[in-house]
């Protein structure tokens, strides 16, 4: 094998922590960050593995007892066999245009826009009205219980 295929190995896998949840509670995070170490030691094939930043606060972000069940990682392997493990974020797809060619964009997550309200749904503002009224007599009820609380002391 040359060198030159070695500079630019990157693999992303996915790693599964199931076994973590075997040991106790207050040693479950330590217990994962150590399977990462291991996990990059057999697939790249290298003793000198370096955990990212970010990496290690997603690992760490619900503390030492709650680590996360399974993770998607991205492993580089540099010229000097030095491994660097980071997390794998997916790319984001961007907006989609029409088959026309056009330059309208297509927004699927967008509500659509409002429709004119129906005659039969105008006059609902009445029954409104008439909730509005007894509106008032539900605070007279307040009133007159604070009233007679204060009248007791």
């Amino acid at each position: 094998m040359s060198t030159s295929a070695e500079e630019s190995v990157s693999r992303i896998y996915t790693i599964n922590f199931g076994k973590a949840l075997l040991t106790p509670r207050y040693r479950r995070t330590d217990r994962v960050v150590n399977m990462i170490r291991e996990f990059a030691r057999k697939h790249m094939k290298t003793d000198e593995v370096k955990l990212d930043q970010e990496l290690n606060r997603h690992v760490w972000k619900k503390g030492k007892a709650n680590p996360p069940r399974r993770l998607r990682v991205r492993m580089m392997k540099d010229e000097d066999g030095i491994v660097v493990v980071s997390p794998y974020e997916e790319p984001t797809k961007k907006s989609e245009r029409t088959a026309t060619g056009t330059d309208e964009v297509i927004d699927n997550g967008s509500k659509p826009e409002k429709e004119p309200i129906p005659e039969t749904e105008k006059e609902e503002p009445k029954e409104q009205s008439k909730t509005q009224e007894k509106e008032p007599k539900k605070t007279r009820r307040k009133k007159d219980s604070q009233a007679k609380a204060k009248k007791g002391k």
